[in-house]
């Protein structure tokens, strides 16, 4: 049995590892992080963690929390309050039919990613995720036993999911389909009639969809998000995916949550147990405060990022490079295909000669060659430096 690289130096305990570990395979996007420590003056465009703040509102919450004596476990299902505040937003914002008992408050989105794929995925079945895509979707497939059949997404349809290329993937293993709108690493945003298209398609050969709506806050250009939980027949089968980590910059809360159906609900709480037990009791105080209290904060953050996603847009079209106009989350993937280089190689050149980080677009699946993903994690200050910067070492290219 091969064993993944990541594994070879650990010693001779290496040989305890379970085999579903020895597979997993070492993501380009570490291989990038670990080339660029030490690099001085480093300007970081591949992060996926905010660079700005958690609001005040949100911290005073915590610290009242504290001050409160709020620090034991919870219901593992995550605090009343909190459970009650989600559902009241999936109703108002996004048209779901959701109540309390159908929320799970989970170690931010990943796990509740990880816990749904335990609960709903039997060994063999297939689950069919687009791709680029956020590549630990794979790792949680793969230990729950599953497969994960990539469904291929491309520039000139947008990044968009085309229903008809759904259709043609399914086979009688099927169980699952996973959408995430707006997109990591596209920054593509799903239009509500292919939405309504892969509801019909989900209904009529009765999968399982996991809609990942974690960047649903974000969007430009006056697109909007729609929840395929929403629409009619979707209720008993949908699992919406969602956090408060990329709209309220609080990555390191660690807050998601998933709402579907009780039944299920019900038996993953059971699980949540076994993993976590319950989620930061201040975190979820934090949460309680940043969907309940005032959501200028949100505004104000969409509007920076896409200040941000402008001042890129505008240096890629003086270098000359493509890429797909992205109308969420915060992330632009532009197409390097015309400099000859691996998307690897075109990161690593990029890393060395201008001392600017980005991913490639390999590190979220082989249909990223070609491209790199770039970040609106910093300042547009610094994005000009950046780009000043690449523009200088890609003269040589």
């Amino acid at each position: 049995m091969a064993v993944n690289p990541l594994y070879t130096n650990l010693g001779p305990a290496t040989r305890f590892l379970a085999e579903r570990f020895q597979h997993i395979p070492v993501t380009e996007r570490s291989q990038m992080i670990s080339m660029a420590k030490g690099i001085p003056n480093l300007i970081n465009l591949g992060r996926g963690d905010p660079d700005l703040s958690t609001p005040p509102h949100i911290i005073a919450a915590a610290k009242k929390a504290m001050d409160e004596g709020k620090t034991h476990y919870t219901d593992w299902a995550g605090i009343p309050e909190l459970r009650e505040a989600i559902a009241a937003k999936l109703r108002k914002e996004n048209g779901l039919d959701v109540d309390p008992s159908e929320v799970l408050v989970t170690v931010g989105g990943q796990e509740a990613v990880f816990l749904l794929m335990f609960s709903l995925i039997n060994p063999g079945d297939e689950v069919i995720v687009p791709e680029p895509r956020y590549t630990p979707y794979d790792t949680a497939i793969q230990v729950a036993g599953g497969k994960m059949v990539p469904l291929i997404t491309r520039p000139e349809n947008e990044f968009q999911i085309i229903p008809r290329e759904v259709e043609k993937l399914i086979t009688p293993r099927t169980r699952a389909l996973l959408v995430i709108s707006p997109n990591n690493p596209t920054g593509a945003v799903m239009p509500k009639e292919r939405l309504e298209e892969l509801a019909e398609i989900a209904i009529r050969h009765d999968l399982i969809v996991i809609s990942d709506e974690i960047y649903e806050k974000l969007t430009y250009d006056g697109f909007k998000h729609w929840s395929i939980g929403s629409f009619p027949g979707m209720k008993e089968r949908t699992f919406t995916v969602n956090g408060f980590s990329k709209a309220y910059s609080m990555t390191g809360w660690r807050v998601g949550y998933v709402a579907g159906p009780r039944e299920v609900i019900a038996a993953m709480i059971q699980l949540k147990y076994a993993v976590s037990i319950c989620t930061s009791s201040i975190s979820q105080e934090a949460a309680l405060a940043a969907i309940t209290g005032p959501q200028d904060c949100v505004i104000e953050t969409a509007r920076i990022y896409n200040e941000r996603r402008l001042a890129v847009m505008q240096r890629l079209d003086q270098l000359g490079i493509p890429y797909v106009v992205p109308r969420g989350a915060f992330y632009i993937f532009p197409d390097i295909r015309k400099f000859g280089l691996t998307s690897f190689d075109f990161c690593r050149f990029i890393l060395e000669k201008a001392q600017v980080l980005l991913f490639p677009g390999t590190a979220f699946g082989e249909a990223g060659e070609g491209f790199v993903r770039i970040s609106l994690l910093a300042p547009v200050e610094q994005i000009h430096q950046a780009f000043d910067r690449i523009e200088k070492a890609l003269s040589v290219l």
